[in-house]
């Protein structure tokens, strides 16, 4: 280590260590006193390696402030040694290794010890835990989340006492009445069968979980934001107007609530909804139809009209081949226990028609049903054997209805639309015994 100082006047005017020029300090002691200037050197030393090269400017001026004062260092001082900080002890001295804490965090202690490591704790004089089930508050936006699933599954099961059950299981944090709102919006987006659901379920949640005032709040909500509805459902305001007059047959409210908008009312699409209601209630027998309000759908309708229905989209059907339309025209009936009867009419007709082009066209039809699974296999067994059991009359009115039917049969099998075994299961119609058969085998003689 080279030390290189000049001593004038009782200042020194430079002093260069490993490199490093600092220049202008100024001491306190004699200039002659020699182990004053080691010590001095020493510490400038000491500071100069705590410092980084990349950060020399700030070490020089490090050394002139350190210097410029007393020069006593502690070897356990908690005081920042680059002239940064404030000097004081970390976290207020609740820090560290051996700390007691914070001065007065004795003031918050209420005498329990509740940690088992702590040499404190003693088992027999701490008091039991006591543990709370609290359920959490639902908002608004989780609980619309929560119930249209619930929707979607009641209008696959019907049953509403699943749909009071899961609601009761809910701490619902809004009102009851936003149940309403969501299931009548829910079931204007659906058919006519889900809205007579929806009207039916309102009609089982009234005196359980809503009331007449949460009823007529949830219509309230909806007539002021029919103007938002009707741009996804243009029907909405009629729409609305028979969930009014239905919700009022089934004395869910009061006929009141409609005579009470009169000449209060400037949103057309709101008026359009009374004036519906109110007309619906007007009619003679009024209350007693609005049971129907929503049309009778799936095997409410009698048997007869469901056949005849399905006879007309079968004979629209060849006429057309269009197996898209057959197929919704199928689904809109929503009898899905009721589909054998289709093929049952289906292969009667193939068999009265009596050609190729009838028997392939059926054939496509019930192919596309089949692999859509919009008829059952079970479906599709129970059509055929309606069939076979109906052959021997049909046979009366078509005498090659076998042969038209095991050639319909053969057809449909290999297109994989019935199986090997009700294949199999097929009839065959016994042949006429002539009475050269009954001779023994000789041969006649030529007359």
């Amino acid at each position: 280590m080279a030390v290189q100082a000049q001593f004038q006047n009782g200042e020194v005017e430079a002093m260069q260590m490993n490199g490093v020029i600092v220049e202008d300090i100024e001491l306190d002691e004699e200039v002659d006193n020699s182990q004053q200037v080691v010590a001095t050197a020493r510490k400038v030393k000491r500071i100069h390696r705590s410092s980084s090269g990349s950060e020399s400017s700030n070490s020089n001026h490090a050394v002139e402030k350190n210097l410029s004062g007393p020069l006593q260092v502690r070897k356990n001082s908690r005081k920042s040694r680059d002239g940064k900080g404030r000097g004081l002890p970390k976290k207020g001295g609740a820090g560290g290794k051996g700390t007691w804490g914070a001065p007065g965090d004795e003031l918050f202690e209420d005498g329990h010890c509740r940690d088992v490591k702590d040499p404190n704790y003693d088992s027999e004089s701490e008091d039991e835990y006591v543990v709370d089930v609290i359920k959490p508050k639902i908002g608004l936006e989780e609980f619309t989340q929560i119930l249209e699933p619930v929707l979607l599954e009641y209008y696959d099961t019907g049953n509403t006492e699943e749909v009071v059950r899961t609601i009761n299981e809910l701490d619902v944090n809004a009102k009851v009445s936003q149940i309403l709102e969501i299931a009548i919006s829910k079931a204007l987006d659906h058919k006519a069968a889900h809205r007579e659901m929806t009207s039916v379920l309102i009609s089982d949640l009234y005196g359980k979980i809503l009331s007449s005032q949460d009823v007529m709040s949830g219509f309230d909500a909806i007539l002021d934001n029919l103007a938002e509805l009707t741009i996804d459902t243009p029907e909405a305001p009629s729409v609305i107007g028979q969930f009014i007059a239905r919700a009022i047959a089934d004395d869910c409210i009061a006929p009141k609530y409609v005579m009470k908008f009169k000449g209060t009312v400037d949103d057309e699409h709101k008026q359009a909804a009374l004036d519906k209601a109110e007309l619906l209630l007007s009619r003679k027998h009024g209350i007693v139809r609005l049971d129907n309000i929503w049309g009778t759908g799936g095997g409410i309708r009698p048997v007869k009209y469901l056949v005849k229905q399905m006879v007309l989209l079968l004979k629209e059907f060849l006429s057309s081949g269009d197996v898209a339309e057959a197929t919704r025209c199928l689904q809109e009936l929503e009898v899905p226990h009721f589909h054998h009867e289709l093929v049952y009419e289906a292969t009667v007709m193939v068999l009265e028609d009596s050609s190729e082009r009838a028997a392939h066209r059926m054939c496509d039809l019930l192919k596309s049903l089949s692999d859509a699974v919009i008829i059952t296999p079970e479906q599709m067994s129970q059509g055929f054997r309606r069939v076979y059991d109906a052959l021997p009359d049909i046979s009366l009115d078509v005498p090659s209805a076998y042969t038209l039917m095991e050639r319909f049969a053969q057809m449909c099998h290999r297109d994989g639309v019935i199986s090997t075994a009700l294949f199999r299961e097929m009839p065959q119609r016994g042949r006429k015994r002539f009475v050269s058969e009954g001779d023994g085998g000789k041969i006649k003689e030529a007359v």
